[in-house]
Parts: C-alpha cells; structure tokens; sequence
C-alpha cells in the first residue's frame, strides 16, 4: 500500500493527452461530437487527479463546458489538465483543450472546464487526498478561485446554503434575502 503524502505540487499532476479526430468521432457536419469530447476531458482529469492522489478517482462534478469552436475531421485534439486544490477527498481538476489542423499550420483553444474528481478507497468510500500546492502565478491564480468555485458547485447541487458561504459571502447575502431557501 502506498503511503500517502501530505503535500503534492500542483505540476505533479500535470498530463497531456492527444487525441485524433476520425470518421467515428463526428458528427454529420463531421465536427468532433460533444459527447466525445467530454468523454476524452474525463480521462484526462480522472488521469490528473489519480496522479495527484495515488488512488482510485470518481467523477463527481463537471462545470460547465462550453464549445468555443468547432473541431473537424483529421484535426488533432490535445487535452492538458493539472488539479487546481485538493480538498478533503476531492480535487479540482483543470481542463483545457486544443484542436490543430497541422497541413494549415493552425491551432485554437477550444474547451476550457473545471471537473471535481473524489479519491476513493477499494469499497467505494471516499478518502483524504494530499494538499496541492500551487507554485506559478496561474497555478496560484486558479487555487484562489478554486473554493468559490466549490462553494458555488455546492451551492447550485443543494449541498449547501448560500448563507453558508465564506468566500462567496458578498455575493449571496442578496440573493438569500431576495430568495430564502424555505
């Protein structure tokens, strides 16, 4: 049995993964399927945060995924992810794709998500990951916004009360005034 860590750095879970757009992949207007593409930041993520924690991952949240651009037959889909901040079972897992048409010489961002992943022991229950600990000004930057984020997923799931928030705490006093939970 492994032992596990108290810390990891952040670019310790660090992966890329590359991917080739076929026939099977699209759809009639052979642009990538959306649903292939969540598919592919799910493996990668899962990848990410099972690196960061040495255990078995579930996918417990995705955040919104929008599609800023098409991706096409032939074109190559590299996916990077890195974990943001590991709470108490769960890490925040960062997501962001590209697609490349090499013979144009061209490449876009395409995705960019935050997906939430829970380390879980051989019966299915959920056990503590090592702390995450950003280095970079980015890695830094999407560390602080990783609890608003969560707070929000936690909020908009029904997990937890917006009054309940501390780093959402000026944003919700509002709305539980206008929008009272009962």
């Amino acid at each position: 049995m492994p032992t596990m860590k108290k810390s990891r750095k952040a670019q310790e879970s660090y992966v890329t993964m590359t991917e080739f757009v076929l026939p099977n992949d699209t759809n009639t207007l052979n642009n990538l399927m959306g649903g292939r593409m969540m598919h592919w930041m799910d493996i990668v993520g899962a990848i990410s945060a099972q690196r960061h924690c040495n255990r078995v991952v579930v996918t417990a949240s995705v955040d919104n995924i929008s599609f800023r651009n098409p991706i096409k037959l032939g074109n190559v889909v590299t996916l990077e992810a890195k974990v943001t901040r590991a709470f108490n079972s769960s890490m925040e897992v960062n997501i962001i794709v590209h697609s490349e048409d090499i013979p144009a010489g061209f490449k876009q961002k395409t995705n960019e998500a935050f997906l939430t992943f829970v380390a879980v022991d051989q019966t299915g229950k959920p056990i503590d990951v090592p702390e995450c600990i950003p280095e970079t000004d980015h890695e830094i930057f999407l560390f602080e916004g990783a609890m608003r984020r969560r707070e929000l997923r936690l909020i908009l799931s029904g997990r937890m009360a917006p009054s309940e928030a501390t780093a959402l705490k000026g944003l919700f006093d509002i709305t539980e005034t206008l929008y009272p939970r009962n």
